[in-house]
Order: C-alpha cells, then sequence, then structure tokens
C-alpha cells in the first residue's frame, strides 16, 4: 500500500489540509499534480513542496474550465478534493442566502464537477477522495450552511462510490483543526484553537499533516469505497 510512482491530483492543494495530503503523497512518491484558484498561492505552495509537484490555477465554478484542465492532465490515480473558502459562522436569521448558494458553488457543486470530468481519467485501482466535516453529523447554532454542505457532500461521495464503482470513492469528516484556512476569519485565533481543543479528548485541534495521514490512507487502502471517516480528536464523544 504505497503512493510510489502513481499520480495524485489535489485541488485545493495550494493551502491547509489539501497542502499536507500534496506533500504527503510526494513524499510517498507520488506526482503530485495541485490546483487552486490563485496563482500566487499555488506559487507560494510549491515552492515548499517537492520537485516532483506541479500546480495549476482552477476555477472549480466554471465547468468548462475544470473539463479542460483533466484533459490536460491526462490519466492518473487518484483525485483528492479540498477547495473551498471559510465557512459561515451566523445565526440563521442572519444567513445571507445569496452568500451561502456561494458557498455551495465551491465546497459542493465544485466536488461535483470535479468528479463529473475527473472519473474517465483515473487508471484501474483509482479513487476521489472528498471532503466534508464534523458540524454535518454534529452541528451547532450558527453553523446551519456549514452543517447543509459537509452533509450534502457526504452524501454525494456515498452515491459516487455506487455511481462510479468499480473506482473508489470515500470521504474524509475532519474535526476541529488548526488550519490557514481561518485566517482572516476568526479573531485572536489563538484562543479560538484553545477553546476548541480543550473540549476534545485528546485536548488540543488537530494538525493538517494529521488529517491529511488520513486522505492517504483512503487512497491507499483498496477496499474502502463509500465512506466517511471521521478524524476528529474525539469531538463527536464529548
Amino acid at each position: 500500500m504505497s503512493l510510489a510512482d502513481k499520480r495524485v491530483v489535489v485541488i485545493g492543494g495550494s493551502s491547509g489540509i489539501g497542502f499536507a495530503v500534496a506533500r504527503l503523497a510526494a513524499e510517498e512518491g507520488a506526482e503530485v499534480v495541485i490546483a487552486s484558484s490563485s496563482r500566487d498561492r499555488i506559487d507560494r505552495a510549491l515552492k515548499n513542496l517537492p520537485d516532483t509537484v506541479s500546480g495549476d490555477r482552477l476555477d472549480v465554478t466554471d465547468e468548462a474550465a475544470v473539463a479542460a484542465f483533466f484533459e490536460q492532465v491526462g490519466p492518473y490515480d487518484h483525485l483528492v478534493y479540498t477547495a473551498g473558502d471559510p465557512l459561515q459562522i451566523k445565526s440563521f436569521g442572519d444567513t445571507d442566502l445569496t452568500q451561502a448558494q456561494e458557498y455551495f458553488k465551491v465546497r459542493y457543486w465544485g466536488a461535483f464537477t470535479a468528479a463529473r470530468h475527473g472519473a474517465a481519467g483515473i487508471r484501474a485501482g483509482g479513487s476521489i477522495v472528498l471532503s466534508s466535516g464534523s458540524a454535518g453529523a454534529r452541528p451547532a447554532k450558527g453553523w446551519t450552511v456549514t452543517a447543509s454542505i459537509t452533509s450534502a457532500s457526504e452524501a454525494l461521495g456515498r452515491a459516487l462510490a455506487v455511481e462510479l464503482g468499480p473506482i473508489r470513492v470515500n470521504v474524509v469528516r475532519p474535526g476541529p483543526t488548526r488550519s490557514e484556512l481561518w485566517d482572516g476569519s476568526i479573531d485572536e485565533p489563538e484562543e479560538f484553537y484553545t477553546r476548541l481543543g480543550d473540549k476534545l479528548l485528546v485536548g488540543r485541534v488537530g494538525q493538517v499533516s494529521e488529517v491529511a495521514q488520513t486522505y492517504l490512507y483512503l487512497m491507499n487502502n483498496g477496499f474502502s469505497t463509500g465512506s466517511v471517516v471521521t478524524v476528529d480528536g474525539g469531538h463527536f464523544l464529548t
């Protein structure tokens, strides 16, 4: 079980969990292609990744661009989808419908479009790994949009496992994780992470490298499909 000599595409691979997945996959011997909506983020990421990683700008809300991207990529083995901006944390009454719909464009419809155009290039034994989040199964006040998107992503993963088999499709459900995804969207981030971590059984929030290991496990395990794997520091037990 190794990614040596495999080709891995990570959409959302310029930062956060996706960046960590790209790094671990490359260290395991894979040739990795990362994609992001920002050319600047791609260039910064590539400076800190092995030479076996390349990157392309991609707007996942543009279906023609997604189709062209996968045509350029050619045959490969695994698709990982981690793209998404920080999610909305607002009371239901204050939720802006237009903004909420925008979040779905990247996190849900982007994953849908990537799978639709990317599946044809996946070699035998390959897989797709999508991303959700613990809010879908354990929502809190203010997380209506987040819970909806993460739940939809998990349903998409299970449906695609049926639709695309024998291509394997799985979903990673991260719990509270320290990530640059939250930069600029929360005040006093260290206090935020400490408050979340104190509630977990392990006593801290997760690191992106720890969550990324779950994506590699699902790519490597040829008997896993249709699963949602939780990595959350015991969040569901508290």
